[in-house]
């Protein structure tokens, strides 16, 4: 069952984590219906990437699971309940 959510994604500049992060979103480029992104935040030491998803609970699991793989890449998701 597909239902609603969002995932926050902190990326650490100074590790170069960027690349794989949007290699991942582009995979799962299917499920995301809206993406805002602030490049860096205060001294430029991380990005924040948030994201509007239409997903099942397994495949926002792959989903941050591959993204919380990453060096310097912290994930957090939610989904609402129907």
């Amino acid at each position: 069952m597909e239902r609603y959510g969002f995932v926050g994604i902190i990326i650490h500049k100074e590790l170069t984590s960027g690349v794989e992060v949007q290699k991942i979103l582009s995979e799962y480029s299917h499920i995301i219906l809206g993406r805002m992104g602030i490049p860096s935040v205060e001294d430029g030491s991380i990005s924040v990437i948030t994201l509007i998803v239409k997903t099942s609970t397994d495949e926002l699991g792959a989903l941050t699971g591959k993204l919380g793989k990453l060096n310097g890449v912290n994930v957090k998701s939610g989904l609402c309940k129907l």
